[in-house]
């Protein structure tokens, strides 16, 4: 259906959006670290000037104002920077940390990683000899480089988190609709079911001697026991219903009975004999079992259009019952295996599409199981598996 294709395009458009968002967040925040990158280059480099000046004022017999280097000297808190003499011996580091800075080991070990990323150092020119200054970005630099990633995550957290909460709340409302609207069609069904009961008994004992009415009534009050049970399935909807232990196979052979008499002579129906195999017992609730596996069959005759084979395989494992029914249909595209258990989704021209997603519901929450695809080919048939605990 259409709106399946447009809840597809929209799951795009979001993710598109929040594509762009990240991607312009990182294209800024690369701006913003390299500007801060080149700025501390620059105030590196002005610090090999201030070291240069001072220790050129401390050769020199003159006394001359360096507080400005001084100053600019202390008042580097970002910046770690390490000094190592023409030896190769580590001299001073500032901005590791209080500790660190005057940890021997640590400067010995920060200087082999300097060498290990191939950094070359900058040269400090002094009257007794060069140094080399080491230096490596602030920690609030490396921080922002990392802020993309940051916030990436950070909204696709807040994507998944809303989007769970979304569903959980949506799928929370829809059962609540589900619920009201099957009662309300059970209670719906209920009064003309009582009327159409006792008009047929009323027709009975008008024509008690008439074989040919008589007959007519005992098809009407088969219908009749037919709207009750539809009416009680309805009913089951939003409330746990009663699980009994059933034999598989009588309850495939009871549906299969009454689907074929409604079926198209050229449809034929392969479906295990219960005479044939030993019981497999499931706890089930045969109204909505029934229910189940009718329209999967009802699906199955209406992709066949009259003639195909319709057949049914129960298998199990230690701890399932595994139930195969296939047809010799039109078959499923392979993206729509999941599509088709979504309320509204249907290829008909008349239908709601509600169908398999009431057989979902049912097997899912009611009994424990799953059902889904199992396999299908365009134009040759499809194949569903029902799974239920032993």
């Amino acid at each position: 259906m259409d709106i399946y294709k447009r809840k597809s395009r929209w799951k795009w458009y979001l993710a598109a959006a929040g594509a762009v968002i990240v991607l312009i967040s990182m294209f800024y925040t690369k701006y913003l670290t390299d500007k801060l990158e080149q700025e501390e280059v620059k105030k590196v480099q002005q610090l090999k000037t201030a070291l240069e000046t001072l220790s050129q004022a401390m050769e020199d017999t003159m006394q001359c104002d360096v507080s400005f280097q001084t100053n600019f000297l202390s008042e580097n808190t970002t910046v770690p920077i390490l000094l190592v003499d023409e030896q190769g011996n580590p001299q001073e580091g500032r901005n590791f940390g209080l500790e660190l800075d005057t940890n021997q080991v640590f400067l010995v070990q920060k200087l082999e990683d300097f060498r290990a990323e191939n950094i070359e150092p900058i040269i400090v020119s002094t009257p007794w000899g060069s140094q080399h200054l080491y230096f490596e970005h602030s920690l609030i630099l490396r921080l922002l480089k990392l802020y993309p990633i940051l916030q990436f995550i950070l909204i696709a957290a807040f994507i998944a988190f809303g989007y769970l909460g979304f569903s959980t709340s949506r799928r929370a409302e829809q059962n609540r609709v589900w619920a009201g609207m099957a009662k309300e069609t059970a209670h719906q069904l209920g009064t003309p079911i009582s009327g159409i009961v006792a008009w047929i008994e009323h027709l009975r004992a008008l024509r008690e001697d008439d074989a040919e009415v008589n007959e007519v009534l005992d098809e009407l009050g088969n219908d009749v026991v037919r709207l009750e049970l539809i009416a009680d399935r309805f009913s089951k909807i939003g409330s746990a219903p009663e699980l009994k232990p059933v034999n598989i196979f009588d309850e495939l052979e009871k549906c299969r009975a009454y689907m074929q008499r409604r079926a198209s002579r050229k449809i034929e129906f392969y479906f295990p004999q219960p005479t044939d195999f030993e019981p497999v017992i499931v706890q089930i609730n045969s109204h909505l079992f029934e229910w189940v596996v009718e329209n999967l069959l009802r699906n199955a005759l209406d992709s066949m259009e009259g003639t195909g084979s319709i057949s049914a395989t129960v298998y199990q494992d230690p701890r399932h019952v595994f139930i195969d029914i296939s047809d010799t249909g039109k078959g499923i595209p392979a993206s729509k295996f999941k599509t088709v258990f979504q309320p509204g989704y249907t290829t008909k021209k008349r239908g709601w599409g509600l169908g398999l997603s009431l057989t979902k519901r049912i097997i899912d929450e009611y009994h424990s199981g799953k059902i889904f695809v199992k396999k299908s080919v365009l134009n040759e048939g499809t194949t569903f598996t029902i799974q239920l605990p032993k």
